[in-house]
């Protein structure tokens, strides 16, 4: 059985993985773009974004950061084994983006 496409804005797709993750204490992640993937940590205060075949921009973290409502974002770059992801993470948010966002 197929399903219909439903289109959601990215706001609202965001703002659901945000809620899921704080409701259900584990990682969320959503494609943003043909090659943009984020994931939102465990209470929703804190992400990561990467790209599988390049980097992302602090661009596109700063419109995720505000679509998810942070409040004075810290930005900064974790170098995986193969990618290097953009990570933030809300000012005073409980912990820090770990091992369970990065791809």
């Amino acid at each position: 059985m197929s399903h219909p496409t439903v289109t959601v804005r990215i706001r609202d797709a965001l703002r659901y993985a945000q809620g899921r993750a704080a409701r259900l204490g584990r990682t969320q992640q959503l494609e943003l773009g043909e090659d943009l993937f984020v994931r939102i940590g465990p209470g929703g205060r804190k992400f990561l974004l990467f790209c599988l075949d390049g980097e992302p921009d602090h661009a596109a973290a700063r419109a995720v950061a505000e679509a998810l409502g942070l409040q004075d974002p810290q930005y900064g770059w974790h170098q995986g084994a193969t990618l290097r992801s953009l990570t933030v993470v809300e000012a005073g948010a409980e912990g820090s983006p770990d091992d369970s966002l990065h791809p």
